[in-house]
């Protein structure tokens, strides 16, 4: 089964994007996040519907941060992107009348709710500030700029 890199991949841009003064293309963050502009539209439209990115038309147009990075949480762009499922693995049905696979689901069905509870409070826990200047500090142990970083992804 194929992970779900859907919120890292707009964390990824989002803090890219909180770098820069200008707006950033929809084609320009397709290649960032290897996908096509479209899928970049569809993800960054529900975050400009709860207000963390705005988009301009036109020459010179394109998506910027809207929003507070202090006040934003991976909760909360987690649920804009419209809240993919965490965990890869589930529970077997092929056969639901069978008692021993009822018992097995209803174990691991209770484990799995508390793991999504206890990693849905972490990523209300984490605003794009505290990620954003954990990059930084990385960036900066490293020598790179957040402008050469950009440079290497062709923004």
């Amino acid at each position: 089964m194929k992970r779900d890199s859907k919120l890292s991949g707009v964390l990824h841009i989002l803090l890219h994007m909180a770098e820069l003064e200008a707006p950033v293309t929809s084609e320009d963050l397709s290649k960032m996040m290897d996908t096509s502009p479209v899928v970049v539209r569809r993800l960054m439209a529900g975050l400009r519907e709860q207000g963390y990115v705005r988009s301009e038309k036109g020459h010179g147009g394109g998506w910027t941060v809207a929003c507070n990075l202090a006040k934003v949480t991976l909760l909360d762009i987690y649920k804009a992107v419209g809240s993919p499922s965490l965990l890869a693995i589930g529970n077997r049905t092929e056969s639901p009348g069978c008692l021993v696979e009822q018992s097995v689901n209803a174990a691991l069905g209770r484990a799995f709710d508390e793991a999504e509870q206890r990693l849905l409070r972490r990523l209300g826990e984490v605003t794009l500030a505290s990620l954003s200047a954990d990059c930084h500090k990385r960036l900066k142990a490293k020598g790179i700029s957040f402008e050469a970083k950009r440079n290497a992804h062709g923004i």
